[in-house]
């Protein structure tokens, strides 16, 4: 299924998903990252996608990230309903996950 039949599916309800679509975005503590993944050690922006039920499940869901790929968010996490990048899936899901050190804003 193309990129632009999964969305139209999706808008027309040809396909469904009891999901919606959210970035989260926070501070957080770089660590020793995953390979696949890089970001120096230290403060730092991440973003994320996430297919999730409601906005407390993709903030679970950035935090469970945060301990897979080496980073600990602060307390706080921003989340926004955004348009999907990729389709959603049987359970919910992170995606896209970037990285932004602090220095690199100066």
């Amino acid at each position: 299924m193309g990129l632009k039949d999964w969305k139209l599916k999706l808008r027309y309800g040809k396909i469904t998903t009891p999901f919606k679509h959210f970035t989260v975005i926070g501070n957080c503590e770089a660590g020793e990252l995953v390979d696949g993944f890089s970001c120096k050690p230290g403060s730092a922006f991440v973003a994320a996608k996430a297919w999730a039920a409601d906005t407390q499940e993709a903030a679970d869901i950035f935090f469970s990230l945060g301990e897979q790929i080496g980073f600990t968010p602060y307390d706080k996490v921003e989340i926004f309903s955004t348009e999907a990048v990729e389709p959603p899936k049987d359970e919910p899901f992170g995606y896209d996950i970037s990285f932004t050190p602090y220095d690199e804003l100066e």
